[in-house]
């Protein structure tokens, strides 16, 4: 069995939103071990994104000026735009802001992703399983990314979809994906 089949998600913590209508605004917030400057790398780098984003880029997010990005799952590229790139501290593209603040030796750092409210749920689910994947890749114990669709088939993904929903008082949306297949 691969490391990946093993992973199981922890309960759902350190998530809140932020609301304005339908739009609402995921907050969340990790403990790392890592220094801010190797998080900083993980964030920007796109050969390390691969390993752990829900998302491909084709060039650094290090820097201010268009990249253009893929979510995983969607075939369809999208020019986004790095506004603030101060590293190693504050990241903002699209509606994606990351904050990473030195806490001991290790960083704390904060998510702030603007998403529908129909889905903010599904956002934490699938962020909460992409910052495990980034805490692995760091530890150099990498387990390959989960995103997309291959997430919301991965055991565990509907009790944190049920977890966050249940924390922000959101409904979520009635589609199931099916059980991932065993190989």
């Amino acid at each position: 069995m691969t490391e990946q089949a093993q992973y199981i998600p922890g309960p759902a913590s350190g998530a809140q939103v932020r609301k304005d209508g339908d739009k609402w605004t995921l907050i969340l917030v990790r403990q790392l071990r890592h220094s801010p400057e190797k998080v900083w790398e993980a964030l920007t780098d796109p050969a390390q994104l691969r390993e752990w984003a829900p998302f491909v880029v084709d060039g650094s997010l290090g820097t201010v000026g268009a990249v253009n990005m893929t979510w995983v799952g969607n075939p369809q590229s999208l020019e986004t735009r790095v506004t603030r790139a101060d590293a190693p501290r504050l990241l903002e593209y699209g509606d994606i802001r990351w904050e990473l603040e030195a806490a001991g030796s290790g960083t704390r750092l904060t998510l702030w992703h603007s998403i529908d409210r129909c889905f903010v749920s599904w956002g934490a689910a699938g962020w909460h399983i992409c910052f495990d994947v980034l805490d692995r890749f760091l530890e150099d114990d990498p387990i390959g990314r989960i995103a997309g669709a291959d997430a919301m088939k991965f055991n565990g993904w509907q009790r944190l979809v049920a977890e966050y929903a249940r924390q922000f008082g959101a409904e979520t949306p009635g589609w199931s994906p099916q059980p991932a297949q065993k190989s």
